[in-house]
């Protein structure tokens, strides 16, 4: 048994990813997939085209490794996107409504209206009454499917691993994002389940993220994680206070907390960092809805790019953002704001500003934004970090990582693996299987990267700060 074979199921594609014992990657294999907008501020995916990508890719792969030199199989995935579907047929009954998709935010304001509530899905989930979440977008499918006999419903990772090995399970990681799992008692929660109008028998089993599940081509799935706790586990923030950024889709900050449950009141997450041999570890996260989502705009919508890579050089081929600032809140707004209702918005343009200027704000507006929730981690926290672990496709950008080292003032180190995230899969799933015998005998691999340090002027970092959070405050006061 050579290798660890881990899966990641992202937001805008999937990849297969191959890692040997010292975490090198021997294979790696990309597929994307259609992005579904039926109505502004809905977003969607076809779950059998995701599942058909998956296949795709396992054959791909298994075409160059025979699957006897695996030792075990490990899944990170999109989390809060949920899928239903036919237990019988395996079927969906809807496509999968994605952790972007706003559409129950009307609803969510509603609930915040009850304050008893507020305080109950806080204290009991860790996480805020928000769309962004799995509980509401499972409301508005038991609400709009017609056919609600013999109903599975499920995360992405879920839905992948019932149709690969035949089990409904869950880990307790993605689990704890549904805003239907009790942080407290570490099961599904009656009274939220009740609320959005699910029993426990359409709900997967909650599993350790580091365990045995089922087996594929007679591979055993050994690991589960939600894609942000991955990348936890994968940067091995093992210790309590070790702080990760992903710059994905998304941006999400995690610190690892231990075995303390935090509650925030400064507009963080509490979640489920990972559990091992019925051991839960927590953390505090907070989240950037639009991140490198906001480079695809870019490409897609706007065709002022062609290509991710050349965001780089058209952001040092000008001195500064000319004033221009980019809030991009497509999906709303995550940590520390949390506000669902207000829409991406450019500032400060004058004659002057060019499509340059443009690409370089909105580039900026990644660390301007994980510069606010890191902000709020540290003051929970009460301790100050000295260096930010990075991961995520953006980080490639090293305009981007000097831009957040000089806007955060600290370091931030980015490993030489860039799949940080398959990698914390593929840890988890190596764990379960003895692959690797330990945290310790893993935290011996190299992965050492760049490092970025601080370089800007104290009086530009400060009014250039100034600046975001005088528009910001504009957009959500």
């Amino acid at each position: 048994m050579e290798y660890i074979l881990a899966i990641d199921l992202g937001t805008t594609g999937n990849r297969v990813i191959v890692f040997d014992k010292n975490a090198k990657v021997i294979l790696k294999k990309y597929r994307e997939f259609r992005q579904v907008y039926p109505k502004p501020g809905w977003v969607e995916h076809d779950a059998n085209e995701i599942l058909s990508t998956v296949k795709q890719l396992l054959d791909d792969a298994f075409n160059e490794i025979a699957p006897e030199k695996v030792a075990a199989i490990g899944i990170t995935n999109q989390r809060e996107t949920v899928v239903c579907w036919d237990k019988n047929t395996g079927e969906p009954l809807h496509n999968a409504i994605v952790w972007q998709d706003c559409r129950t935010q009307e609803y969510c304001n509603e609930l915040k209206k009850d304050k008893e509530l507020c305080e109950y899905v806080k204290n009991n989930t860790g996480l805020k009454i928000d769309a962004y979440f799995s509980g509401t977008k499972v409301k508005w499918l038991m609400d709009n499917v017609v056919n609600k006999e013999n109903i599975l419903i499920g995360t992405i990772d879920t839905w992948i691993v019932w149709n690969l090995a035949n089990v409904h399970v869950t880990d307790h990681t993605n689990a704890s994002r549904t805003m239907l799992y009790n942080i407290n008692t570490n099961k599904w929660d009656e009274k939220l389940m009740k609320l959005f109008g699910v029993n426990e028998d359409m709900l997967p089993k909650i599993v350790n993220s580091s365990e045995k599940v089922g087996e594929f081509k007679g591979i055993p799935i050994a690991g589960i994680a939600g894609d942000q706790q991955a990348a936890l586990f994968g940067q091995r923030c093992f210790e309590k206070g070790d702080i990760k950024n992903t710059y994905g889709t998304g941006c999400f900050c995690l610190v690892n907390t231990g075995k303390n449950r935090v509650i925030s009141s400064n507009g963080l997450l509490t979640t489920v960092g990972v559990a091992i041999n019925n051991e839960i570890e927590y953390a505090l996260e907070g989240s950037v809805f639009i991140a490198g989502a906001v480079v695809q705009w870019l490409r897609d919508e706007m065709k002022i790019i062609s290509d991710a890579s050349e965001t780089e050089e058209i952001c040092k081929s000008v001195e500064d953002s000319h004033g221009v600032y980019f809030i991009p809140a497509f999906a709303g707004l995550g940590t520390p704001h949390w506000n669902g209702d207000v829409r991406g918005t450019i500032f400060g343009l004058t004659r002057g500003a060019n499509k340059s200027h443009i690409v370089r704000a909105s580039i900026e507006s990644i660390a301007y934004q994980s510069k606010e929730l890191i902000d709020a981690m540290e003051k929970e926290a009460g301790a100050s970090f000295s260096v930010l672990n990075a991961d995520g496709g953006a980080t490639k950008n090293s305009f981007l990582m000097q831009f957040q080292s000089d806007i955060l003032d600290k370091k931030v180190a980015v490993p030489a693996i860039e799949e940080t995230t398959a990698l914390g899969a593929a840890f988890l799933a190596g764990l379960a299987v003895g692959f690797w015998k330990s945290k310790d005998e893993i935290k011996e691999i190299k992965i050492d990267g760049k490092e970025f340090s601080p370089a800007m002027d104290k009086e530009i970092r400060e009014s250039s700060v100034k600046g975001w959070q005088k528009y910001i405050s504009q957009l959500v006061k």
